[in-house]
């Protein structure tokens, strides 16, 4: 995967916006207000890319125990969130759907008139 085909996937989403609310260096995906993806462009341009994704504590467990390149995530709650290397062991369709997974986790957290504001767009 390359970092274009991960920035558009996440921002096909519906109601995604983009931030860099920390540095120049990391670009955050929000829904809602609430970031639901996290990845520095700087370890993208050195070809070592990863990015912090939500996840379902027992399915984050799962993920962590069948692939190297899944851990608990970097500055981050380790219980609800991983982060995922990409272009190593983890195939891009399990790094969409994990974009997915957290992005629906995400909507579903944000109060009721948020998301239907989000889905009337």
């Amino acid at each position: 995967m390359n970092l274009e085909t991960f920035y558009e996937y996440s921002l096909s989403k519906k109601g995604v916006t983009e931030h860099f609310p920390f540095d120049e260096d990391t670009l955050v995906f929000k829904i809602g207000g609430k970031v639901f993806a996290l990845s520095s462009l700087q370890k993208w341009e050195m070809g070592t890319p990863g990015v912090n994704l939500k996840c379902d504590p027992d399915r984050a467990e799962e993920l962590r125990a069948s692939y190297d390149d899944i851990i608990p995530g970097f500055h981050m709650n380790k219980k609800h969130w991983n982060t995922v290397t990409i272009n190593q062991d983890v195939p891009d369709k399990l790094v969409k759907e994990l974009i997915g997974h957290s992005y629906d986790l995400v909507f579903k957290s944000l109060p009721k008139k948020i998301q239907l504001e989000i889905e009337n767009l």
